[in-house]
């Protein structure tokens, strides 16, 4: 079987979906194929942040750091179930960055773009605070300011949803074997990686998302070559017990000049992160952290806090290789966050764009400077229109989450306060398709711990091409930490089930 679409996006990270909504919002067809599961890679290894980047500037990245502070309120306002403000605290350390140099940094974080509903910096007097409790003695003065938490894997979920919607043909562990080109068409080679069928796709376009293995597709899958190259860049994380009781987080400064952050997690926990180590090459499975890693972390956590933590105290750790442009940087941290753009097209031949670099909070942007690319070769596409656009589930009135919240409660008053605010934070308006008519808890199904029920599940399967334990667990319902130890083998043995009676009903 052969289909024939315009676009053929490779990867199901945020810049593979984000250019497929864009795309199909544009009148364009869109296949996208990804190996494993949307988000399975980078863009669910992130620190979970919508921000404009405050290091940045001190390496002269203005324009990334206006663009993303741009981005922070635009998606504020297109997905409030899933992306929320955060206050940051950052204590002052003499012998790091004069303070003067943070309070200009601050200065222009603030003015480098309009804020509509995020707060400025202010400078705190710690021994009067309450964040200062949390700290060791010796940190007196700090600087509060603001950008936005995000649920990095759902985000990518939702703009493919949004992109299927429209009529988005998405593929998910589905991998391009290889492309070649007939004049104008790239002939693709397409396999379920389950099953090891494969089919053909026909594409006027390629566009490379791949993350971290844009080389690879362009060497090994498309047999071309390119000038520019890209960095490898991995960051790690660790999650701990709760470090500290308020609600901000801290962004702490080090002697290496790396900043580190400690942030609020799921109630019971601390995310830190996240390190910086080049790495040469990316395995096909996920990367792993290194013991030096968790002991870096945990050093610049005993070097700021109260609470000391040791390797043995870490609950969980994720790790993502970051597929930076490289710009020539000695050191991993300096290299460009700002993404960039290699468009192969020899006189008469079918194009491919491949993307280097990019961060999630500038997806969209990056999506439509994407498609701006690939103007010439579909004439008839349509102008860019995401700006203004809500991501599925964020359609609630003036983007307020508390009023909306308000009325799941009196709506599906059976739901536990902590279940319903969590349903309400991951599908917004579309909990409405997951609870339906129900009238008590047992109508959602069996419950596999932490409030996870069948409904839920069957949702994901039947709207976020979730296919296992893992995807629910650790990329959809963010419950990984919280479920009993037998959930996962429960939930796969479910989803086999799910599996084997729509066979035997076709």
């Amino acid at each position: 079987m052969t289909t024939v679409t315009d676009l053929l996006i490779v990867g199901g990270g945020i810049n593979g979906a984000g250019i497929a909504r864009d795309a199909r919002g544009r009148g364009l067809s869109v296949v996208l194929c990804e190996q494993g599961d949307l988000a399975g890679y980078t863009s669910s290894a992130s620190t979970k942040l919508i921000h404009g980047g405050l290091r940045y500037l001190e390496y002269y990245e203005f324009r990334l750091v206006r663009e993303a502070l741009f981005e922070r309120e635009r998606l504020l306002e297109a997905a409030p179930h899933i992306i929320w403000p955060l206050r940051f605290i950052l204590p002052h350390e003499k012998g790091i960055r004069p303070a003067w140099f943070v309070r200009l940094g601050l200065f222009l974080y603030d003015h480098l773009a309009p804020r509509k509903r995020l707060p400025g910096t202010e400078t705190i007097h710690l021994t009067r605070h309450p964040a200062g409790k949390a700290l060791k003695p010796g940190f007196d003065t700090a600087f509060a300011y603001s950008d936005c938490w995000v649920e990095d894997s759902r985000m990518v979920a939702l703009n493919a949803l949004d992109a299927a919607e429209r009529g988005a043909d998405i593929r998910v562990r589905t991998k391009l074997v290889s492309a070649r080109r007939e004049g104008d068409i790239w002939v693709a080679s397409l396999q379920n990686v389950a099953t090891g069928e494969t089919t053909e796709v026909r594409a006027k376009v390629i566009v490379n998302a791949g993350g971290p293995f844009v080389a690879d597709v362009l060497n090994a899958k498309l047999g071309l070559n390119t000038q520019k190259s890209v960095r490898l860049v991995k960051g790690s994380h660790i999650v701990v017990p709760k470090l500290f009781e308020t609600e901000q987080a801290f962004i702490l400064q080090n002697t290496d000049k790396r900043i580190v952050f400690a942030i609020p997690y799921q109630g019971k926990f601390t995310l830190v992160g996240t390190t910086d180590i080049p790495v040469e090459s990316v395995p096909d499975k996920k990367v792993t952290i290194s013991d030096d890693e968790i002991q870096y972390l945990c050093n610049v956590v005993n070097h700021h806090f109260q609470r000391n933590v040791t390797p043995a105290d870490v609950v969980w750790t994720y790790s993502g290789v970051r597929p930076l442009f490289d710009d020539g940087s000695v050191n991993a941290s300096a290299v460009t966050r700002d993404y960039v753009f290699d468009l192969d097209r020899p006189e008469g031949q079918a194009p491919v764009l491949s993307i280097f670099g990019g961060k999630i909070t500038t997806f969209r942007k990056l999506a439509e400077h994407a498609l701006d690319e690939l103007k010439s070769f579909f004439p008839a596409m349509k102008p860019a229109w995401t700006e203004t656009a809500k991501l599925p589930g964020g359609d609630m009135p003036d983007a307020d989450f508390e009023r909306f919240f308000a009325g799941v409660k009196k709506r599906w008053p059976f739901l536990p306060e902590a279940l319903a605010y969590r349903l309400s934070r991951a599908y917004g308006t579309r909990i409405e398709e997951l609870l339906g008519s129900a009238k008590a808890m047992a109508d959602l199904g069996e419950d596999f711990g932490a409030g996870l029920t069948a409904a839920e599940v069957d949702y994901l399967v039947r709207r976020e091409w979730a296919r296992s334990a893992e995807d629910i667990l650790w990329r959809r319902s963010k419950l990984g930490l919280h479920v009993p130890a037998g959930a996962p083998a429960r939930i796969d043995a479910y989803l086999e089930g799910r599996r084997a009676t729509s066979v035997a009903a076709q």
